[in-house]
């Protein structure tokens, strides 16, 4: 594990989202070096409840969010708490928020309201769908954003109901959107010296998520519908069953197609008519499906998987979170972070080969001020 300094370290965040989009744009700053000093509300982020499981009365969910930060409480409604606070913002190069619209500008400490008096500070504002607009500064939470922006209505069995991804998606696309504006607000702020709003809202990244089914719609003007694990351009792109375990199947050209028959025993698909181009495959999949379960029946599953992979075939395993969390490529990939005091958490998926990521403070270490020293660009 390294301690050398991260490819942000210099710069200073200050921390006062909460629940998901927020605090993991924080943590990613952080995991790559920034100082990200969290300011709470006297009770805490609301996702400290958000249990079980719980250690020492804090729920895991708040654990997975907020490592590589240090913690302090203000009351932003006293105005001594907000004084405070505009210290801080003072010495901060950025600074990330997620208050319901118009809060923060009711306490005189809004963007329009501290620009001109810091003019390098880059501020990120996540919300649910904006400021403005037919939406704007209503509250968003991940699965209502996923039930209105299409989502759920391409994820389940075909037939089937909606379904909300079986994950916060959206929460986490949207931090991932707001680190992104970021590292671009800090890059023109080395050119033009100053700082701007940097905006992320789950809408948006829900939106932004609808590919390739928006791509379809625009082209064909077709709605799209539920496919199961199906892809709905590519085929096969599919769960399929084994005489063990099922397997999913990710063939996207007639290459890998006809690697993956001669290894099932069936070369004559690869040759077929209907089956031997990629769009032929796709419309004819209710037909194609059997035949591939039919010759896949005599096989294990997990033998099939290395045997595919192998002749150029990408193909998985089924994999619940136990075991794809103890997989060895998991620890070999360092995505598992342990830390003193029993923290353990996913790692930081984006690997720098002279500034990789550190892993420098557990949740809930406390801090009341910045430690690095302030950006010189």
């Amino acid at each position: 594990m390294t301690t050398a300094p991260g490819a942000l370290a210099g710069i200073r965040v200050l921390d006062l989202s909460r629940i998901l989009g927020g605090p993991y744009c924080g943590q990613i700053l952080g995991d790559h070096g920034a100082d990200v000093l969290k300011v709470e509300p006297p009770g805490g982020d609301d996702t400290r409840t958000w249990g079980p499981p719980f250690k020492d009365g804090v729920a895991s969910y708040y654990h997975g969010l907020n490592r590589n930060k240090r913690v302090q409480h203000l009351d932003l409604s006293d105005p001594a708490e907000r004084d405070k606070l505009l210290a801080l913002v003072g010495q901060a190069d950025v600074l990330v928020e997620n208050f319901k619209t118009g809060t923060m500008e009711r306490w005189g400490i809004g963007y329009a309201q501290l620009s001109e008096r810091f003019p390098r500070l880059i501020w990120c504002r996540v919300s649910g769908f904006g400021a403005d607009g037919p939406l704007g500064a209503l509250p968003g939470y991940d699965a209502a954003v996923q039930a209105m922006t299409g989502l759920m209505s391409v994820n389940g069995e075909a037939g089937g109901e909606p379904l909300r991804v079986g994950l916060p998606v959206v929460d986490m696309v949207t931090g991932l959107n707001a680190v992104i504006g970021v590292l671009l607000a800090l890059q023109e702020r080395h050119k033009s010296g100053q700082g701007q709003l940097v905006e992320a809202a789950l809408y948006d990244a829900g939106i932004s998520l609808l590919h390739p089914h928006a791509a379809n719609w625009f082209m064909d003007g077709r709605v799209p519908g539920r496919t199961g694990n199906a892809h709905p351009n590519i085929y096969p792109y599919d769960t399929v069953r084994t005489a063990t375990d099922p397997v999913f199947l990710a063939v996207g050209n007639d290459r890998q197609f006809a690697a993956l028959c001669r290894v099932i025993g069936v070369p004559e698909l690869a040759a077929h008519a209907d089956y031997r181009e990629a769009g032929g495959r796709s419309v004819h999949r209710d037909a194609l499906k059997p035949l591939l379960e039919a010759a896949l029946a005599k096989f294990d599953g997990r033998q099939l998987v290395d045997d595919l992979m192998a002749a150029g075939v990408p193909a998985a395993p089924v994999l619940a979170v136990d075991a794809a969390l103890t997989h060895p490529h998991t620890a070999h990939r360092g995505m598992v972070v342990e830390l003193e005091g029993g923290y353990r958490g996913v790692g930081a998926p984006v690997k720098l080969s002279r500034t990789p990521a550190s892993y420098r403070h557990a949740p809930l270490t406390p801090g009341d001020a910045f430690l690095a020293a302030p950006d010189a660009g």
